[in-house]
């Protein structure tokens, strides 16, 4: 009878565990389909925000053309108005900055486009070595006004890769006009100790090389490499949030759609500096 009743209290028992197990295992399915519930709800709010904004940044695009010619209208009244020199020249001036910023607000909201837009990309194979070629020589007046000496060091052979041509020359745009504008920040800066001392030279460097993956896959980096101040260790960890930037007038965008685009492309992009020693953004494409 003993053996009865130990019997009848171990099924008992055991019953009752894989009850408890049923309800703890319940528990935890329940709480991984809320979650994923509440995931789906945010992405889909998510969308809801990125296409309202989008269509209110169209919207606003439209009364800022409209200020940017009616200003220009203006302008032109002014230069016909039988006024004193003095007065006119206030006039300008006041028109003119309206005018600047009109453009400064229609660059946002382009950029702004471009960061939140859907990234749709034409991948055909190309040569990497014409894209920074054609790049060095469209860039080359701007960096010349500069003081910029550009160069192209091509040393990836072959350079064929499988890319969006016209959204790779962006994202290396971007880089190109941020080394520049960060190399003529720092002529600017130069404090008094260094008044007497001879300035670094103002170089920018694209250069292109073969490597391979750590699985064996061939890949193309493109390097761009310029001899400015560098990035302080508290700059570089925010270098690729939206927004940020350390430019007055900056969007804060221009990296992170570099980035954008880059990892779009199945790729990478990976930074190298150091204070006073300049600065090497190295995106790694499948090659």
């Amino acid at each position: 009878m003993n053996a009865w009743v130990a019997l009848a209290v171990g099924l008992i028992v055991g019953a009752a565990a894989m009850a408890i197990g049923a309800s703890a295992y319940l528990r935890r399915h329940l709480r991984r389909v809320r979650e994923a519930e509440r995931r789906a709800r945010g992405a889909e709010r998510l969308a809801e925000i990125g296409a309202m904004t989008g269509g209110l940044a169209h919207e606003i695009k439209n009364p800022l053309s409209t200020i940017g010619l009616n200003a220009q209208l203006l302008a032109e009244s002014i230069a016909e108005l039988p006024i004193e020199p003095d007065e006119k020249g206030r006039l300008d001036r006041r028109i003119g900055s309206l005018r600047r910023e009109v453009d400064r607000l229609r660059g946002i909201l382009q950029d702004f486009l471009e960061y939140a837009g859907e990234l749709r990309l034409d991948r055909r194979p190309a040569d990497l070595n014409t894209v920074v070629e054609e790049l060095v020589d469209f860039f080359m007046p701007q960096a010349r006004k500069q003081g910029v000496r550009l160069m192209a060091d091509l040393k990836a052979q072959p350079s064929a890769c499988l890319i969006d041509v016209p959204h790779i020359k962006q994202a290396v745009l971007n880089l190109m006009l941020n080394a520049v504008e960060a190399m003529a920040t720092a002529g600017r800066e130069a404090g008094p100790e260094q008044a007497g001392a001879a300035p670094p030279p103002k170089e920018l460097i694209l250069r292109t090389e073969r490597g391979s993956s750590a699985t064996g896959g061939a890949q193309l980096k493109l390097h761009v490499i310029d001899t400015g101040p560098g990035i302080g260790p508290e700059t570089l960890e925010k270098i690729f949030r939206p927004y940020f930037t350390t430019k007055s007038g900056g969007s804060g965008l221009g990296l992170p759609t570099t980035r954008r685009i880059i990892e779009a492309h199945d790729g990478r992009i990976d930074v190298h500096t150091a204070p006073g020693q300049g600065t090497d953004f190295a995106i790694t494409l499948p090659g």
